[in-house]
């Protein structure tokens, strides 16, 4: 059997890559080794950015109806209400940002809509399949599929990407070393249980109890809540009896309020970072390629955007002629990122850690972590060849905002909706857009400033000029044959 890309691992990284190249035309075998879905809701928060990248794939209004803003928390101390507070800086929608707020919703259903998605493309995962075996030349990946009868089957494919978490077997396979940090040496304890006792108004926290804090936070969509418990001493019983236990001792609930342990999880919080994020044909994505304390809620949407960032780069070199030198790319985007959200995710694991005796109320989460200022300007991809442009003026590598603007039909539209889709779009901003190649959009925008602004498909600005003639070379580094252009 031969693919164009195979993916290993079907987590919100693996589904959010072969959503993306399902709709480009990509083969694409997505495989899992677990006979289902992650079941629990460890990443539950979504980041305005990735908000944004879900628009696009056409799953915003299902995440949107899933899920709900984060609740107030709630300080508990000797069994009585201690006050709320906000984890998070709330922003209003604004022309340029339709989606200020990050938006909680369980990793489980997150994942069954993305899975959704994928089966409306054409697409599946092959449950219960799982990576043995891996070779690689200059024209392909080989790799060994073991199936849970035992039986195995080889199949090639043009690139492989390794979306299997941080126990990546595919990282190891093609030996890339992680190296990191212990964040905590603290374990904790993470469940998804059904209780009585507890209104769900709140994201109730007890920061001062004995063994370690403990927070409940009431899932949207759901009858459930998210445990978490950090320990002290010891080291977490993640069976239902251990998570009771846990919850009776450090609050004023008795065990017994636990009617349901749906999911239970322990861990260590740590940061690490692959040393690259490509070997030949094999790229790391996601947890594969870096891992990061909950903190902040870095680590999903981190993940996500790496698959974002590859799909249209695959998509072009593989059905539109790209070089295949645009893959470098990859690496040189998403790495120098991957590190500074490691950074951003340790130092709120740690300010949260400081500030929890006096009540709580650790780093709070705003512009730091939404990622909408994640961008890449100064990189490969990004050609800025305007001059004396202000810091503060939207740049080749930003990511481009929403605004109001004038289709090629005449109509008003919001720029997001002409976006979304697996192509580029040129913005003309003080100016009248030239004659482009079929698949290209134009649009004229006025809160841009001025000159001419290639979108790439993942929503950056790749080319900000104010000749028309520098987009043919650019167009043809993306597999874009533009021939003459004219003002």
């Amino acid at each position: 059997m031969h693919t164009d890309v195979l993916i290993v691992g079907a987590g919100p990284t693996g589904l959010t890559l072969a959503c993306d190249l399902a709709r480009r035309g990509v083969r694409t075998l997505l495989v899992e080794k677990a006979d289902r879905l992650f079941p629990g809701s460890r990443g539950k928060g979504l980041q305005p950015r990735t908000q944004e990248v879900f628009d696009d794939l056409g799953v915003i209004d299902a995440i949107q109806a899933s899920g709900a803003r984060y609740p107030l928390m709630m300080t508990w101390e000797d069994g009585e209400r201690r006050g709320e507070w906000d984890l998070i800086e709330r922003r209003p929608v604004t022309p340029g940002v339709p989606c200020p707020d990050v938006w909680m919703i369980p990793q489980w259903r997150t994942q069954q809509i993305l899975l959704a998605r994928l089966q409306e493309l054409g697409g599946s995962i092959e449950f219960g399949t799982a990576l043995t075996g891996l070779s690689q030349n200059a024209e392909r990946v080989e790799a060994v599929l073991e199936h849970p009868d035992g039986t195995t089957r080889a199949v090639t494919a043009d690139y492989l990407v390794a979306a299997d978490g941080g126990r990546s077997a595919v990282r190891r396979a093609v030996g890339i070393p992680m190296a990191g940090e212990s964040v905590d040496p603290r374990p904790a304890l993470v469940a998804d249980v059904r209780l009585d006792g507890l209104d769900r108004d709140n994201w109730h926290i007890w920061p001062k109890a004995p063994g370690g804090a403990l927070l409940l936070c009431p899932l949207p969509g759901t009858d459930d809540f998210q445990l978490f418990a950090q320990f002290e001493e010891g080291e977490p019983d993640t069976s239902p009896d251990g998570v009771r236990t846990a919850l009776a001792a450090r609050t004023h609930l008795p065990a017994s309020a636990v009617r349901e342990v749906r999911w239970a999880s322990d861990f260590r919080p740590r940061a690490a970072l692959a040393e690259r994020f490509r070997a030949g044909r094999v790229f790391l994505a996601g947890d594969a390629a870096h891992i990061h304390s909950p903190a902040g809620g870095q680590g999903l949407n981190t993940s996500v955007q790496d698959a974002y960032n590859l799909g249209w780069k695959l998509g072009q070199v593989l059905r539109h002629g790209a070089p295949p030198q645009l893959l470098d790319s990859y690496e040189q985007e998403r790495m120098p990122i991957a590190a500074e959200v490691l950074q951003i995710s340790t130092h709120l694991h740690r300010a949260g850690r400081t500030t929890s005796a006096g009540g709580g109320r650790g780093a709070q989460r705003g512009t730091s972590t939404d990622q909408l200022d994640v961008g890449y300007r100064g990189g490969p991809l990004s050609t800025e060849v305007r001059g004396n442009v202000p810091e503060d003026a939207l740049q080749a590598g930003d990511r481009a905002p929403d605004a109001e603007c004038i289709a090629a039909d005449g109509t008003s539209q919001r720029l997001f909706d002409m976006l979304r889709g697996p192509h580029f779009t040129l913005v003309a901003a003080g100016c009248e857009p030239p004659a482009v190649p079929a698949g290209l959009r134009t649009a004229r925008v006025d809160a841009y400033g001025a000159g001419l602004f290639l979108i790439r498909p993942d929503g950056y600005v790749g080319l900000a000029t104010d000749d028309p003639a520098d987009l043919v070379d650019h167009l043809a580094a993306m597999g874009i044959r533009s021939g003459a252009l004219r003002a």
